[in-house]
């Protein structure tokens, strides 16, 4: 089940961020123009407007620091000289109110997943919140930097983050769903990360909800996630899962107001079409009645008439346009 913050937090989008970001890089320092960031920051509270970089004004909560620092792929991070000094510094870190102090602690949460996963595996309970903590951070490089830590923590720890879940889940799906383009794309990789890294059966639990949130974007998100994560299941897992409810859920789907989740449902309803196919065509019994085992009277027989409709419109297009390609 999902927490009640988890569903609360679905209830609204954050507030958009400037739009003028790179989708590379991201926008801090240490010091702009002789000032650290912290005292910018006092003066700003202080005065609604502040010059900065020889005249420029700035209104109090806009990112002010200017240099720009590369976003580190994963395949680009070194590892970490001092594991247990790195360890201890992980908390206190991710606390802090110093966010260039979270970016770099967030990197080396990274370092840590790729390098030495058993090392910070006792540490998920308490690190999860805080890395959801910083998913929610407007400062666009410390919510950026987070979402990437995201996806690096679901290709080292898989099925053990089941538990933990939730919280990352309605904030890379809010993420996903946002305007500001350079942070929607790098939630959309993780999400992509976690269906190929947490195990189907749980994964389709979790997501199932959100295939009904009253925010279209949200469903359409958890909908691609949903189709992306079935196949993994296999012909025995989908049976075993219920080929019947799964044919529901993409059923409602095909009616959805975004193109993205009726695109997730039509890949999923072919996708269940060759499975179910392919289940029956393996029989060694020759039906009295094969009409009975078909696809469309399977079809119908779950769905209402105008859902059952609605879906083998969809399969039977596909199969036109295969007989016709061939």
């Amino acid at each position: 089940m999902m927490s009640g913050n988890a569903l609360r937090d679905l209830n609204t989008l954050p507030a958009s961020e400037r739009k003028n970001d790179s989708s590379s890089k991201g926008n801090f320092t240490k010091t702009c123009n002789g000032n650290t960031i912290e005292n910018v920051e006092e003066l700003q509270k202080k005065n609604p407007s502040v010059c900065i970089n020889g005249g420029e004004t700035v209104n109090a909560g806009v990112e002010v620091a200017n240099s720009e620092v590369e976003y580190i792929e994963s395949e680009n991070l070194g590892d970490l000289e001092d594991v247990n000094t790195c360890l201890e510094k992980l908390l206190p870190g991710l606390e802090s109110k110093d966010w260039v102090l979270v970016v770099e602690t967030l990197n080396n949460v990274r370092r840590l997943s790729i390098f030495h996963r058993e090392a910070m595996h006792s540490m998920l309970g308490d690190l999860i919140p805080l890395v959801v903590k910083s998913l929610k951070n407007p400062r666009s490089a410390v919510c950026k930097t987070a979402i990437m830590t995201s996806a690096d923590i679901f290709s080292a720890y898989n099925d053990d983050l089941i538990e933990f879940l939730d919280p990352l889940l309605v904030q890379l799906l809010l993420k996903s769903s946002q305007d500001k383009r350079f942070v929607c794309e790098a939630a959309e990789r993780a999400l992509e990360v976690m269906t190929t890294s947490v195990f189907p059966m749980s994964l389709l639990a979790k997501l199932q909800p959100y295939l009904k949130n009253r925010n279209q974007r949200i469903r359409a998100k958890a909908s691609m996630c949903f189709s992306r994560s079935v196949p993994r299941l296999g012909v025995e897992g989908i049976q075993e899962y219920g080929i019947d409810k799964l044919i529901q859920v993409a059923a409602s789907q095909l009616s959805d107001q975004l193109p993205e989740s009726r695109e997730a449902a039509r890949t999923l309803l072919l996708e269940l079409q060759t499975v179910y196919e392919k289940s029956n065509g393996l029989s060694t019994t020759i039906p009295e009645q094969p009409e009975m085992n078909s696809w469309e009277h399977f079809c119908q027989s779950k769905l209402s008439p105008l859902s059952a409709q609605a879906v083998l419109r969809v399969t039977n297009i596909a199969r036109e346009g295969l007989v016709i390609g061939s």
